[in-house]
C-alpha cells in the first residue's frame, strides 16, 4: 500500500486539469432531495418531449419567446452568463417562467432524449405533462 500512494500522487500530477475537474465533478455528493427533484424534472421533461411541443437551442428559444409561444424556459447550469441573462431578460418581459436545470448541457440533452448537447430549451406546449404548473 505504501508503494501505491506515491504512484497515485504522481499519476494525479501527470493528468491534466480537465480530467481532474471531471473526476472531482463526478465524485460530488448529491442529497436525496436534489436527486429526487432532478428525477422529477427529468420525468416531466420526457413526457413533454413525447406528448408536447418544445424547441431546443438558443436561437429558436428566443424566437419562441418573442412570438409569445414559450410557456417555460429551461436553462442548463453551464449556459454562458451573458446568454443566460439575455434569455432571463426576455422571459421577464414576456412573463415566462425560467427553470435553472441543475445539470449541465449534456445532462439536459440526455433528459430530452437527444444524443447531443442542449443548453436552452423552451416548452411551447406541455402536452399531458404538468411541467409548467410545477
Amino acid at each position: 500500500q505504501a508503494k501505491l500512494i506515491p504512484f497515485f500522487i504522481s499519476a494525479c500530477l501527470v493528468c491534466n486539469v480537465r480530467q481532474f475537474r471531471e473526476l472531482s465533478h463526478s465524485l460530488k455528493m448529491v442529497s436525496k432531495k436534489q436527486k429526487k427533484a432532478q428525477e422529477s424534472i427529468n420525468a416531466r421533461l420526457a413526457l413533454v418531449m413525447k406528448s408536447g411541443k418544445s424547441t431546443l437551442g438558443y436561437k429558436s428559444t428566443l424566437k419562441a419567446i418573442r412570438a409569445g409561444q414559450a410557456k417555460l424556459i429551461i436553462l442548463a447550469s453551464n449556459t454562458p452568463p451573458l446568454r443566460k441573462s439575455e434569455i432571463e431578460y426576455y422571459a421577464m418581459l414576456s412573463k415566462t417562467r425560467v427553470h435553472h436545470y441543475s445539470g449541465n448541457n449534456i445532462d439536459l440533452g440526455t433528459a430530452c432524449g437527444k444524443y447531443y448537447r442542449c443548453g436552452v430549451l423552451a416548452v411551447t406546449d406541455a402536452g399531458t405533462s404538468d411541467i409548467v404548473e410545477a
